[in-house]
């Protein structure tokens, strides 16, 4: 299996000169806030992180491509790097502190695209984690400073912890029942949103996740972050990995009955 350790440390790095830029910008009185062709907020601190990530990539490692959330797509290649420079500039902008840079590093296979290493980093909570395929995922300050990661063992939807985003896109999708029916089943359901969830899946403090409409940068990171914890990533019709459009995220014993109440149509 190849090793991904010197990818990882870079990705720390980048993730290190993210947390600096965004943190100078959170809460500040002036930040700049535009509003994106999809109605959705984008801040000068998003521009800058990911000028910053794509600035240090082209130097590091300038045969890769690189694909982010608000420059899109440069370069071919059997590798690429999928930022998210801010997960959550709606929680950013009005300085709630659940907020994180997403970095992934994808390779082609059989399956297509799919993530060897991840890191997330949310500096406001003062917390990260990160996986590389084949070693693990883990959380902690630094790759010397860290705690392993595993999911949790429980084995019943009514001994659940369900963590989800928000309502909107369920009903539009037709699976806004099947996702009510769920919130009834299990044992404790909370709004977390945002890249959170996943990472509370991997740490085995919440049992499964979902959300509705998704883009590969929201996901990447967070996928292999919970399969190498133990758990299961996929769309929510149960392809594997980050690149359905959606994603659930479990322990893998729940997934199935996930999966089920979700798919469920009315």
């Amino acid at each position: 299996m190849p090793d991904y350790h010197d990818d990882l440390r870079l990705a720390h790095v980048l993730a290190d000169a993210a947390d600096a830029t965004t943190m100078d910008r959170f809460k500040a009185l002036d930040l700049k806030v535009e509003t994106k062709p999809d109605m959705t907020p984008v801040s000068e601190a998003d521009k800058a992180a990911e000028e910053l990530i794509r600035g240090h990539l082209h130097r590091a490692r300038p045969r890769d491509a690189i694909l982010g959330e608000e420059y899109g797509i440069e370069g071919t290649g059997p590798r690429r790097w999928v930022i998210d420079p801010i997960d959550g500039t709606k929680n950013y902008v009005r300085g709630v502190p659940v907020w994180a840079t997403l970095i992934s590093l994808m390779e082609a296979g059989e399956d297509g695209f799919q993530p060897v290493v991840g890191v997330v980093s949310a500096p406001a909570l003062q917390r990260r984690w990160w996986a590389a395929k084949g070693a693990g995922a883990f959380s902690g300050r630094s790759l010397t400073s860290a705690t392993r990661l595993n999911v949790s063992k429980v084995e019943r939807i009514a001994d659940a912890s369900f963590a989800y985003s928000s309502l909107t896109g369920w009903e539009e999708q037709g699976r806004l029942d099947g996702f009510m029916d769920l919130t009834r089943a299990c044992w404790r359901t909370r709004g977390y949103g945002d890249f959170w969830p996943y990472m509370m899946v991997a740490e085995g403090s919440v049992d499964i996740c979902a959300e509705p409409e998704l883009s590969l940068w929201d996901m990447a990171a967070n996928a292999i972050i919970v399969q190498e914890a133990g758990g299961r990533f996929t769309s929510l019709d149960g392809v594997s990995g980050p690149g359905g459009g959606n994603a659930a995220a479990s322990n893998g014993t729940l997934h199935h009955e996930l999966l089920g109440y979700l798919n469920q149509r009315y």
